[in-house]
């Protein structure tokens, strides 16, 4: 009997732990391969992506991050996803953790890591010269809508999410 107790609050302490695990690494970056990346949101439900390109080191992609991080909040009741995807190297995810931390944003986030960027930009989108920040709209598994560049504003951003509601 003393074994299967010992067993029971070993295994009900490694399940906390992976829970632990598991809440923690929601708000740090994941590194994805690129049918990884659409696997996750060309998903065929109502929900609309909202997929933010974007790099530490690309001054607009970090301007325009709280107006996606607000859009979170702001459409939080309603079927609207938002997801950074870092353009920085696989090798700097400690550092883009920290800055996503630092910054206290917990939007979904991940590293693309697809390999050679000529090939997988056209992948993603053919219209996209790989110029971040980039946005793109999905819903029920279509991609919606593209946008290359930085969004001068929230209001700006706030309303191309309710046209594609």
């Amino acid at each position: 009997m003393n074994s299967v107790v010992s067993f029971r609050k070993y295994f009900l302490l490694i399940a906390l732990g992976c829970i632990s695990l598991f809440a923690n690494a929601q708000s740090s970056s994941v590194i994805l391969n690129l049918a990884a990346y659409e696997n996750r949101v060309q998903q065929k439900n109502d929900t609309l992506y909202v997929v933010n390109f974007w790099a530490t080191w690309c001054k607009p992609c970090v301007t325009e991050l709280p107006f996606f991080e607000k859009a979170a909040q702001t459409f939080s009741q309603q079927s609207v996803k938002i997801i950074f995807v870092s353009q920085d190297a696989k090798t700097r995810a400690v550092q883009v953790n920290e800055f996503l931390k630092k910054n206290n944003y917990s939007s979904e986030s991940f590293i693309l890591s697809a390999g050679n960027p000529n090939i997988w930009i056209d992948k993603i989108d053919t219209k996209w010269s790989g110029t971040i920040p980039m946005t793109l709209f999905y819903k029920n598994g279509t991609k919606l809508y593209f946008h290359e560049g930085d969004y001068a504003s929230f209001d700006e951003l706030e309303k191309i999410i309710h046209s594609k509601l």
